[in-house]
């Protein structure tokens, strides 16, 4: 037989004191083997076993009832030890009890509700106490982080009293620490917990029997009173009686409590109306929080807030929530014009830019914010440009160091070339390689503005140019601009605005230009233009080393613009204004350097030096290196520039030949033209004048008529060698272009022309014709039919040569052929005449 145990002792309880429902802990000695032991536990006379805990056989944890006395001993009862003793005692504190008529400030908590008509505390099922350790193990809290937990167990939650419970997550949030001993006891309390409530949902009802019994005594009396009166709804019956008295207790209940439960309903609505607050106070702090984020400058936070909140009420149908989320949708508005307003202001980095562009995208901003800024920018530029000329117009810049746009002194960002000391002539001892900074000299007005209105394409359009390229690949938006399809949209607009965009560079790089063109070189614009370019008329005639000054810029500004992959074709309207600034300079200084020789004698002072001479062959020798030097920059050929010197030769060339022609085929049809008078009407009228005045000798009018006439043969036929031999030599080349072959032809559906329309010979040899027909009739319309006719015999002679030597036609060939020498005859018929009386049949006949 084993040997009894010891009765329990309580020698400890945490804590001492505490009003009703209080939980305790209780430690001891001797407190029970398990649950099933326990029978039996009282603090301060009140019987606790309901709400009793079962740890260990030395701790228990329960909750003090509403005891009667203020202050007892803790008595534990167990099967194996019997009843028990104490060596503390635990002191009730009794609250003041607020009535349920009485008003408080405070939520009363209607779950410990005690009973004044019986003064028994109604019992609670041990399935209601939720413990805050439910496996009676110390809790260790781990450090991960809880985003982290939630990302693993999704949809899953570590409350024990949710429905989502996951049991893997709470261990691992309250007990990553734990040893696994430790787990082991942790399942063991587990298991004890389980068979406790099994048991003391038994004991429950135990608890509650007196009750019952008193609940069935009543119901038996009732039944019997009405069985004893045996009669049901008869006036002044008992059942009658009874049912008057419950109905005025219900009106006398409902007058009592009326206000009472209209201030409950109130106060319910109250907390519920704060839970909703306290559950949604996201959504009903939002409108406030986006105010404050504004203010503060922190959109990326405003803009996760509207993320999240257009994802949980964005297609509510609740009033409360769609009020708020409208008023949402208001402020977010206000921030989109915000950001717009930001966006379009000017000046303004491309860091902003993209940024508030990335902003309106992840707000999903109406419109394209990318291209109205892309937009604003370029009429900025071209506004800066325009206030960049009227401010040296105006007057308002004068000198060099003066205030520049960005409000600072400084030399021109494309720098400046560097002058010699000699421009004070004197002697050929003040070298050519002397370095004098441009400070030195008061820079012309045009030099300034050039700098200036470089500085400002160099310093916008670089960004300009990269905000485009940004729009065009799609770099412009965030992460979740990509996953809404923001990209491949900005993609698509960007293609369907090539265009656009391309004009916009044209028109950048034409203003500069023209801008360039009206301060330097006025006269290479059309005069509706000079108004709103010129007006440099009052500003002082600038020098060939100041020219030289302006390419250099320009070229640095090309540069530049070249280096930011911008197409050629763009760039090439500055590419001509190069050109003719180079051409512009050479001519400038060569027309100043002949007039400074010119004056050379002016200066001569007739003093001799030792070697015998004067200052005068070192004054031409400066004014020669001068110019030399000054021919440097225009005369240097960067990539893709013309040789100056290759076009100089060229045009004099060009010119010479048409003077050459000029002087001698029209020339050549005026004296044409003025023998022809001569022959047909002077000479005549001077016969008949000496015939009339009696005077003899008409013969040698005579004479020197026919030597006029002749004179006309030759210089007819001198014009016409000139005109015909290049229309008939162009003939041949221009039907076997392309190694064309008449044996290997196919079916004409029109002139060989039409069907080949590289080789256009025989409109090339019309038009000529047609030239010759003109430059003709500008000089005498009676000329045309003789030269016309002559020039066309000529064509067909060489058409007749032509055909003649073909060995062989194929078939198509010799179609096309005749169709060919047709369109011929028709297009020259108005000029044979009968001098050529074989000219249609031998063109007919080829």
């Amino acid at each position: 037989m084993s040997r009894a145990r010891q009765p329990p002792l309580v020698t400890g309880i945490s804590p001492k004191e505490g009003a009703a429902w209080t939980k305790v802990t209780i430690r001891g000695e001797n407190l029970g083997t398990g649950p099933a032991d326990l029978i039996g536990l009282s603090i301060c006379g009140h019987n606790c076993l309901l709400t009793a805990e079962w740890m260990s056989a030395s701790k228990i944890v329960c909750r003090v009832g509403p005891a009667k006395d203020d202050k007892g001993e803790i008595i534990v009862t167990t099967k194996s030890g019997g009843l028990g003793t104490s060596t503390v005692s635990f002191k009730l504190l009794r609250p003041e009890r607020i009535g349920i008529l009485d008003q408080s400030a405070v939520w009363v908590d209607e779950m410990n509700y005690y009973d004044m008509r019986t003064n028994r505390n109604k019992g609670i099922s041990p399935l209601s106490l939720r413990p805050s350790n439910p496996l009676g193990i110390d809790i260790d809290k781990g450090k991960i982080p809880q985003k982290d937990i939630e990302q693993v167990f999704p949809g899953m939650s570590g409350d024990f009293t949710s429905e989502n419970f996951s049991a893997t997550w709470y261990l691992i949030e309250n007990h990553a620490g734990s040893s696994f001993e430790q787990l082991k006891v942790a399942a063991s309390n587990l298991k004890k917990q389980a068979t406790k409530k099994n048991e003391g949902s038994l004991a429950y009802v135990k608890g509650g029997l007196s009750t019952f019994f008193e609940a069935q005594d009543a119901l038996a009396a009732i039944h019997q009173k009405l069985e004893s009166d045996g009669t049901e709804r008869v006036e002044g019956s008992m059942t009658q009686r009874l049912e008057n008295i419950l109905n005025r207790a219900s009106e006398t209940a409902d007058t009592l409590f009326q206000e009472v439960l209209g201030r409950k309903d109130k106060a319910d609505s109250t907390r519920n109306a704060l839970n909703v607050l306290q559950r949604f106070k996201f959504l009903f702090n939002l409108p406030l929080n986006i105010e404050r984020n504004i203010q503060k400058g922190d959109y990326d936070v405003v803009i996760n807030d509207y993320e999240k909140a257009k994802s949980l009420f964005g297609n509510t149908e609740v009033p409360v929530f769609k009020k708020v989320y409208a008023e949402v949708e208001t402020r977010i508005t206000a921030l989109r014009s915000l950001l717009l307003e930001k966006l379009l202001q000017t000046p303004s980095t491309l860091h902003d830019q993209k940024r508030y562009i990335r902003y309106l995208s992840d707000l999903h901003a109406p419109g394209d914010p990318a291209w109205q800024c892309i937009d604003a920018q370029h009429k900025w530029i071209l506004q800066l440009m325009m206030n960049c000329r009227n401010e040296f117009i105006s007057g308002q810049r004068v000198g060099v160091g003066a205030l520049d746009l960005e409000g600072d002194t400084r030399s021109s960002a494309l720098g400046r070339l560097s002058h010699t000391a000699s421009l004070k002539r004197g002697g050929i001892s003040y070298c050519l390689c002397i370095f004098v900074p441009a400070w030195h000299f008061e820079t012309p007005q045009q030099v300034q503005f050039v700098e200036k209105l470089s500085d400002v394409v160099i310093g916008q359009l670089p960004n300009f140019w990269k905000l485009w390229i940004s729009y065009v690949n799609g770099s412009l938006f965030s992460e979740t601009g990509e996953k809404s399809g923001q990209v491949e949209k900005s993609k698509k607009n960007a293609r369907q605005r090539q265009n656009d965009f391309k004009k916009m560079i044209e028109e950048l790089t034409h203003r500069l230009v023209k801008l360039i063109r009206g301060a330097i070189l006025p006269t290479t614009l059309p005069q509706q233009e000079l108004s709103f370019y010129g007006g440099w008329e009052n500003k002082a005639e600038i020098s060939g080393a100041w020219h030289t000054q302006i390419i250099h810029t320009v070229r640095a500004c090309y540069e530049a613009l070249l280096a930011l992959e911008i197409p050629n074709d763009l760039l090439q309207v500055i590419q001509d204004l190069l050109l003719d600034l180079r051409v512009h300079c050479l001519m400038i200084t060569l027309l100043h350097t002949t007039e400074d020789v010119k004056r050379l004698a002016e200066k001569e002072d007739w003093v001799v030096d030792n070697e015998g001479i004067t200052s005068l062959p070192s004054q031409f020798e400066q004014c020669v290196v001068q110019m030399l030097q000054s021919f440097k920059e225009p005369l240097e050929i960067k990539p893709g520039e013309i040789n100056v010197r290759e076009l100089l030769h060229s045009l004099q060339l060009e010119a010479s030949k048409y003077m050459f022609l000029f002087m001698q085929e029209q020339r050549l049809l005026i004296i044409l033209s003025n023998c022809h008078y001569l022959e047909r009407r002077t000479f005549l009228n001077l016969a008949d004048h000496f015939e009339k005045h009696g005077f003899t000798g008409t013969e040698k009018i005579t004479r020197v008529s026919n030597a006029v006439r002749e004179l006309d043969r030759k210089l007819f036929e001198a014009y016409i060698e000139r005109r015909a031999d290049p229309i008939a030599g162009s003939l041949e080349p221009g039907i076997y272009a392309g190694y064309f072959d008449w044996r290997d032809c196919q079916t004409p559906t029109g002139t060989k022309e039409q069907r080949h329309t590289e080789k256009n010979y025989l409109k090339e040899a019309l038009v000529n014709i047609i030239t010759v027909h003109a430059e003709v009739f500008t000089v005498s319309k009676d000329l045309v039919p003789r030269v016309l006719s002559k020039i066309v015999e000529s064509v067909a002679d060489e058409m007749c040569r032509l055909m003649q030597c073909v060995s062989s036609f194929s078939k198509n060939g010799a179609l096309q052929a005749r169709l060919e020498l047709c369109a011929l005859r028709d297009a020259i018929a108005a000029y044979l005449n009968t001098e050529m009386p074989q000219m249609g049949t031998r063109i007919c006949a080829q």
